[in-house]
């Protein structure tokens, strides 16, 4: 979407609230996976990230419209705990799983923020529609 798609605090707020709804996606599905177990190192689950990057209007000064874009949704460069269990079906042949590389706690707080951020973007359509019926009835 190109800055010119952007016309108004809806527009905005949408965005915001897309995006984050996408991290919370994510959150869902590193903590769907959390527990998961690998044969291999190279098969086991590895918690995912949005990264995000902003939008400027090319009219940034006058208009004062920026809005988020998720331009990618990477891996996190974190290794999966070995652990030793010969008897579980899933061990290699030295007797190791590999248990996924997410961190629960860290993926709560996530969870926490980007939910929070969502309900930021509501609370400033909520306000906008407000301001706007107060208008309306002023001219009655």
């Amino acid at each position: 979407m190109r800055m010119s798609d952007i016309k108004n605090i809806f527009d905005i707020a949408g965005r915001g609230m897309s995006a984050q709804m996408l991290r919370l996606n994510t959150v869902a599905s590193n903590l769907a996976n959390a527990r998961s177990v690998a044969s291999s190192e190279a098969e086991a689950y590895r918690a995912i990230k949005p990264v995000f990057s902003t939008l400027y209007a090319d009219d940034l000064e006058k208009s004062g419209v920026a809005s988020v874009d998720v331009v990618d949704i990477v891996s996190v460069d974190r290794q999966p705990d070995k652990v030793y269990q010969p008897g579980h079906p899933k061990a290699d042949e030295d007797g190791y799983i590999y248990m996924a590389a997410v961190d629960a706690e860290e993926e709560m707080v996530e969870m926490l923020e980007a939910s929070r951020q969502y309900e930021n973007n509501v609370e400033v359509v909520s306000t906008l529609r407000g301001l706007m019926m107060r208008t309306i009835s002023m001219g009655k």
